[in-house]
């Protein structure tokens, strides 16, 4: 019992320090605030503003109440505790024992959801790969890699659609674009960024030989049109062909696919997904947009770099994740150290874990989780 009392009191601790960096106090004042303005009909005369500031208070609300609920917990939880201590009762422990770690996991999940801080974490996230080193077995790897994000939408409940593939010669693809959407896509994808290494036993080579191959994981968020990137259809190069899959066989025999070059740039989209030539001009534009937006951003962090004389080249040079299929079987991520030993499950899309590791990493949390170790699956 008094692990639970020590271990409640611990919980309580953190969800108070979690709620001054989330500065709770002022969001309840300000949820006041709204309130008080909401219910005054005059709000409504401007039915624009009436409602961004009923969306306003809908997520102040829910955010408040969540961490209130999360304390009280905690306090009756470590109250009952002490309570049991001092009465030298054990019946409540088995009871008790339950709340603490559905009072941990609820907590743990309001911690992951505080990674997600950036302006386009609930944006849809487009995934394009790109085949390095390797020949066909870097294009098959581009292929698997593909497969592994598709996987990992089924899995957790994105939706995921091909836009565009460029089939490699004989397995795989030389490249590939496909869009992830569903509640912060991108903030969870971002964690792919960089360039996956395979090693393995190559099917394609008569000898059997040990094979190392490399694909470039390109993610973005995708760009709403009225956010920022201005595209003048004088800039814009547009031309049109039939849509095509792997194997060299015709999806349709219409002229649909659609190929977009920002002149500017030099930026090429091509997207042949759909059969309405008007659909892939749309999403094509859309999906331009986006990289336009991430060049523009690159060009702005390149610029910080350069400033603080530590400008690197990313690209082919950032390294990320090794996957070993042999001679022994390993994913590790070289920016956080997590380790999996089950490389078939990571390929099958059980790559949340390694996602919220770098999320960990990369929030620069001093949580034990963010340290380096091996999974339960190794």
């Amino acid at each position: 019992m008094q692990e639970i009392l020590d271990r409640a009191r611990g919980l309580l601790q953190k969800i108070l320090e979690l709620q001054e960096h989330l500065d709770l106090a002022r969001k309840a004042t300000r949820l006041d605030q709204l309130q008080k303005e909401l219910a005054d009909p005059g709000v409504w005369q401007d039915p624009g503003r009436g409602q961004r500031l009923a969306q306003d208070a809908k997520g102040l609300r829910e955010e408040v109440t969540t961490w209130r609920k999360l304390e009280s917990r905690a306090k009756d939880l470590a109250g009952l505790a002490e309570m049991a201590i001092a009465e030298n009762d054990g019946h409540l422990e088995s009871e008790l024992s339950a709340e603490l770690k559905s009072l941990e996991a609820d907590l743990g999940k309001q911690e992951v959801d505080l990674l997600f801080s950036g302006p386009y974490a609930d944006h849809p996230a487009l995934v394009s790969i790109h085949a390095g080193a390797g020949g066909t077995d870097s294009q098959d790897w581009t292929e698997m890699l593909m497969r592994m994000y598709m996987r990992w939408a089924e899995r957790e409940g994105f939706g995921g659609e091909l836009l565009d593939e460029s089939p490699g010669e004989g397995a795989g693809y030389k490249s590939v674009t496909a869009r992830f959407t569903g509640k912060r896509a991108f903030g969870w994808l971002r964690a792919e960024r960089g360039v996956h290494r395979l090693v393995r036993l190559s099917p394609f080579d008569q000898a059997h030989r040990r094979h190392t191959s490399f694909a470039l994981v390109e993610v973005i968020p995708e760009i709403e049109a009225d956010e920022a990137i201005e595209i003048r259809p004088d800039d814009l190069k547009v031309d049109t062909f039939r849509s095509s899959g792997a194997g060299g066989q015709h999806v349709n025999k219409t002229s649909s696919a659609v190929r977009m070059t920002h002149l500017p740039t030099g930026t090429i989209v091509t997207i042949q997904n759909e059969r309405s030539q008007i659909k892939n001009r749309e999403m094509a534009l859309k999906v331009l947009r986006s990289r336009l937006a991430a060049l523009q951003e690159q060009q702005r962090a390149e610029q910080r770099q350069e400033l603080k004389g530590a400008h690197q080249s990313n690209e082919w040079g950032s390294q990320i994740r090794s996957y070993v299929i042999h001679p022994y079987t390993l994913v590790k991520d070289h920016r956080t150290g997590f380790e999996v030993g089950n490389v078939q499950a990571v390929l099958d899309g059980d790559i949340k874990q390694l996602m919220e590791a770098f999320l960990r990493w990369d929030a620069g949390r001093d949580d034990e989780t963010a340290r380096p170790r091996r999974s339960a699956k190794a």
